[in-house]
């Protein structure tokens, strides 16, 4: 065989091994599985937590989560835009019905938050306030910082002249349902008057002294931004920008904020009355909130994940599910959970692993 022949033969057996290598690596990237997922902003600092460390762990599945709120999620998920969902309040049972027309809806909880009351005043630490008074805020019927019924709640404090900005969310919101479903059981003039919902018709706006914001983001920023405001945010959020947090009176009279004790104890209230996974839509949102018990924080909730028992991919089935098993067990270690959370009881992660399989 002449030299150039031989050049040939020898650039033909690179291109043959080029192509063999690019189909193999066409094939391995073909054998990744994306797993989609959008919804409530409350829980996404510790879902985002989680995908990075199980990513690391499965490096053959992608997960991408939007945070768009749980009215966002919940119309996705039922679109088929995505596989799974995110809410903080269990779904409705109309659209639970709606589901079931396509297939098995799985809803059950994920990690325990709080919603805070987060407040920028210049020169007001540890401000206390109570349900009655956060809902008159709200109402519009509580005008400036140095009101009455503030003062009488915090007597040693230096509260200002200043008119109170209140933020809220303006999206659909599993967070603002949680704390417009507290204010209703606080406040029967708020019950009737404005009710509960993930958007609901802010008395404050109709004054000019409300304002919203997209995302707990948004809320947290538009606080940020405006002195003499208040709002209402996920804890880590809080954490994250080092917001002032108001003690707020719980049950048993006693002014608390939110930590994980305060948070636990609420929990230790309700963990015994979580549905199955398949009746989801059953949990009761008010059970959780003003728990009783002298150390328990008001304003605590579930967020929830939502899935399909059956997926038309037996890939993707398996790794969602496998997902979801890593984030009852794994994920609930201490390492594995953002300050400002708080991993499920072990009692309730077992039930819900075992009622899952």
């Amino acid at each position: 065989m002449d030299g150039g022949n031989v050049k040939a033969v020898f650039l033909l057996g690179i291109a043959t091994a080029m192509l063999f290598l690019g189909c193999a690596q066409q094939s391995q990237q073909s054998q990744k599985v994306q797993i989609l997922g959008s919804g409530a902003t409350f829980p996404q600092p510790q879902i985002e937590k989680w995908i990075d460390v199980y990513a690391k762990q499965n490096p053959d599945v992608q997960i991408e989560y939007t945070g768009k709120g749980s009215g966002g999620g919940q119309n996705d998920f039922k679109q088929g835009l995505v596989d799974f969902a995110c809410s903080d309040p269990p779904l409705s049972e109309s659209l639970w019905k709606e589901l079931e027309k396509r297939g098995q809806p799985l809803q059950f909880p994920i990690i325990v938050g709080a919603v805070v009351v987060v407040y920028n005043l210049p020169g007001v630490e540890n401000l206390k306030l109570d349900g009655e008074v956060l809902a008159k805020i709200y109402m519009g019927d509580i005008e400036y910082w140095d009101d009455e019924a503030i003062k009488n709640l915090n007597p040693k404090a230096s509260l200002p002249h200043e008119k109170i900005l209140a933020v809220h969310r303006s999206d659909s919101s599993g967070t603002t349902k949680i704390f417009t479903t507290y204010l209703s059981l606080v406040s029967g003039e708020w019950a009737e008057k404005v009710g509960n919902g993930k958007t609901v018709d802010w008395p404050v706006d109709r004054l000019g002294r409300g304002v919203g914001g997209k995302g707990n983001q948004g809320v947290a920023a538009v606080i940020k931004q405006n002195p003499y405001s208040i709002g209402y945010v996920e804890l880590a959020y809080a954490l994250k920008e080092n917001f002032p947090v108001v003690a707020l009176k719980n049950k048993a009279g006693k002014f608390v904020k939110a930590d994980e004790s305060t948070i636990k104890s609420a929990v230790s209230e309700i963990s015994g009355s979580i549905p199955s996974p398949r009746e989801g839509y059953r949990e009761s949102l008010e059970a959780m909130l003003n728990a009783g018990g002298e150390n328990s924080y008001p304003i605590v909730a579930f967020s929830h994940m939502v899935i399909w028992e059956k997926y038309e991919s037996e890939a993707k089935e398996k790794a969602v599910k496998d997902f979801v098993r890593w984030i009852l067990t794994e994920g609930q270690k201490p390492e594995n959970v953002v300050k400002g959370y708080v991993g499920l009881p072990e009692d309730v992660t077992a039930k819900l692993l075992s009622e899952l399989e």
